[in-house]
């Protein structure tokens, strides 16, 4: 498992809102749960290189601040800017999170069977212009 660093190709085109697809976010009740679904996902086979922790800290720092110009040059069509909002107000209250790369079905259904018993209280996979409920 790497640290979390946001990149520009986690921003969407329009608005530089957090939208990395081809990935899961995975937000738990805080960061002992988060880093033992990591330790779950490892042991399931799914490489290191493909989970990044993402700390209270991160999601308030990095990820909610891509939010301010969400709805610039018009007001955003989609759910991205809810999204990002509400993993900040989780991460005030302690949450932390799993960046989890999904980009096929099959690593999807492996993070579902691999988490069944360590649910995240908050879980959305990136896909092209779809952010589809976990």
């Amino acid at each position: 498992m790497k640290p979390f660093a946001l990149t520009p190709d986690m921003l969407s085109t329009l608005g530089n809102t957090f939208y990395p697809t081809g990935h899961t976010m995975l937000v738990f009740a805080d960061e002992a749960a988060a880093r033992e679904a990591a330790q779950a996902l490892a042991e399931g086979g799914v490489p290191g290189d493909d989970v990044a922790f993402v700390s209270p800290e991160a999601i308030t720092n990095q990820i909610g601040p891509t939010t301010s110009d969400a709805d610039n040059p018009l007001p955003s069509p989609g759910t991205e800017g809810a999204t990002v909002r509400a993993y900040v107000r989780l991460a005030q209250e302690g949450h932390a999170g799993l960046l989890v790369r999904t980009e096929t079905d099959e690593e999807m259904e492996r993070l579902r069977t691999l988490l069944r018993d360590k649910p995240p209280a908050m879980g959305q996979r990136y896909r092209t212009l779809v952010i589809e409920d976990l």
